[in-house]
């Protein structure tokens, strides 16, 4: 617990609290004020807030059955609390380009279905070789005994390396699925996106490669990557050119934003609870373990918002037809009543994948495995090589409700002594 973030959480009256400030997510204590909240107002309505007003589920239990209800509490639309978050809050324009997270059945069904191959065991075991060269390579090129930034050099670095893989990407270009990512996810006067125009012409930018890269695979279909896995989905041909871009974009920032903060939390994990790291040191078969409580732990998406279709009783509260529902994965996560010490980082857990921060029922996050995959194969080269990577400035975070990520993180490198 973080003894002043909880006094000044105390200070608020609950009827004010509001969880979706970008702020409070930025300082990081926004875990003390849904801390209060799963204590004091499970199911929590926030009247007034800059995205308008919204209602916060914040138990464990609770936010499994809201994410498992798909038919009272619907995805289609939008995910995100702020209706004007896209092109200027004409979100129609968005809803065309539509991607099977926000869809429900039976549409979402049958979109998801011809992404689905691309990412299951078996495809990702032929991009596993692959993933783990690249990581080799990048830990390898590191300077040692040198202040770095691991967000930019290693976690975004890394994960454009996968993306890479995963789109067959010109390896030399992958940092502009970044600066895509970027934009996507962007609005004027966050440091990417200059204007809702300009973020239009990126956007149609991003069409018109995918779109020629498609044709490309569908006329000549020989490889594994995930674009030509859905060249060949009879699924994909029925789409318009907006709604292919809904899943491009889709499968483009959810690799994105989501991987490398886990990346960058196992390194702040580690320096918070440097005997979890000699545990893991003294028994490396924990990695697999490790990789869940760090995705529990970090929680790089903090929460999903679903809209209710009619009116529904939640914890003896009734929630109106039409209502937003944002249930706090990152609350659900720390639930006392589901995890013992529950901000501790613990990588020997009993049951390490029962967490929420891949969601539940139909919308379960497609990527899973290969996000687990990643920061699998990522710690597993570290060890060998490194003793331990020192933290030696804090991070900074970013400014956002929806992304628990980071903008900089500065470490150094200690190696292994017999590495």
């Amino acid at each position: 617990m973080n003894a002043q973030a909880a006094a000044e959480a105390a200070r608020v009256p609950l009827a004010d609290i509001d969880v979706s400030d970008p702020e409070l997510h930025r300082r990081d204590v926004v875990t003390e004020y849904l801390r209060r909240l799963r204590k004091e107002a499970p199911v929590h309505y926030c009247a007034n807030s800059a995205f308008g007003s919204y209602w916060s589920v914040t138990r464990f239990h609770d936010i499994m059955q809201v994410d498992m209800n798909h038919r009272q509490f619907s995805s289609d639309g939008t995910v995100v609390i702020d209706d004007q978050f896209f092109s200027g809050g004409h979100i129609e324009n968005e809803k065309k380009r539509s991607s099977f997270i926000v869809l429900d059945p039976p549409h979402h069904t049958s979109r998801r279905s011809a992404v689905a191959p691309g990412l299951a065991p078996a495809n990702l075991l032929k991009l596993e070789a692959g993933i783990r060269q690249r990581t080799q390579e990048l830990l390898d090129s590191l300077p040692v005994e040198e202040t770095f930034d691991w967000v930019d050099n290693v976690a975004i670095e890394l994960t454009m390396r996968m993306l890479a893989i995963l789109f067959d990407h010109p390896f030399e270009k992958r940092r502009e699925m970044l600066h895509w990512s970027n934009v996507v996810i962007g609005f004027p006067g966050d440091g990417v996106v200059e204007s809702w125009e300009h973020r239009n012409r990126v956007m149609t930018e991003i069409h018109e490669y995918f779109d020629r890269v498609f044709k490309e695979r569908r006329a000549n279909p020989v490889g594994h990557d995930l674009i030509t896995m859905l060249a060949k989905s009879e699924v994909m041909s029925d789409l318009s050119p907006a709604e292919f871009l809904g899943t491009m974009t889709l499968l483009m920032t959810g690799g994105n934003e989501t991987t490398r903060n886990s990346m960058s939390g196992s390194v702040l994990a580690m320096e918070q609870f440097p005997g979890e790291l000699e545990k893991l040191k003294a028994n490396p078969a924990l990695v697999p373990s490790m990789v869940s409580e760090v995705i529990r732990w970090q929680n790089p998406v903090s929460y999903m918002r679903r809209t209710t279709t009619e009116d529904v009783e939640l914890q003896g509260t009734t929630i109106p037809k039409g209502e937003r529902v944002v249930i706090w994965y990152l609350s659900g996560n720390r639930d006392e009543e589901v995890f013992e010490r529950p901000d501790d980082f613990i990588i020997d857990r009993p049951n390490p994948r029962q967490h929420l921060s891949f969601g539940f029922g139909i919308h379960r996050c497609l990527g899973n495995r290969l996000a687990e995959m990643q920061l699998r194969i990522l710690w597993e080269e570290i060890l060998p090589r490194f003793d331990r990577i020192e933290m030696v400035g804090e991070p900074t975070r970013i400014h956002s409700n929806m992304f628990r990520g980071f903008h900089t993180m500065p470490v150094r490198l200690h190696r292994k002594t017999n590495a």
